[in-house]
């Protein structure tokens, strides 16, 4: 017996430059489903590629336009007895407007260090410690959107 396909997804470390100027901060999406705080991210539609999966999700459920990054290390895990992989990628915000909605409720902007603690599970955690290990220096400049 073959083991189950698994269940492609994509997301991103979204960050920002801190308002105060002084280093940057991590976008946290809550998800009232689950009552929990993560990175934001979702499943792939069928025959969409992991990067343009990624920056759909993190436009779906924070608003934000963004610019992906670096790669980072792609997630695996079971979900409901079958597996899940969920590619990461560092992605900067470049803006846009959160709307509350029945997936994700709340997002919030804090240091890195805060948001460590806040994150619900360990392995986002880890990611997050993986996305700090290379992120950019925050007066990076993106390019320009228009």
């Amino acid at each position: 017996m073959s083991s189950p396909e698994p269940v492609l997804a994509a997301g991103c470390v979204l960050w920002r430059p801190s308002p105060s100027g002084h280093g940057i901060e991590i976008a946290l999406v809550h998800r009232p489903k689950w009552d929990d705080w993560s990175h934001p991210k979702g499943k792939r539609k069928r025959g969409e590629g992991a990067e343009a999966c990624a920056l759909r999700e993190v436009r779906e459920e924070t608003g934000q336009r963004c610019e992906l990054g670096a790669r980072l290390p792609t997630v695996r895990y079971p979900v409901e007895g079958r597996p899940k992989e969920v590619d990461y990628w560092a992605a900067r915000a470049l803006g846009g407007t959160f709307v509350p909605g029945r997936e994700i409720d709340r997002l919030l902007w804090l240091p890195p260090a805060t948001a460590r603690t806040r994150l619900t599970r360990p392995r986002d955690r880890e990611l997050l410690d993986d996305f700090l290990a290379t992120a950019p220096p925050p007066s990076r400049r993106p390019r320009d959107a228009s």
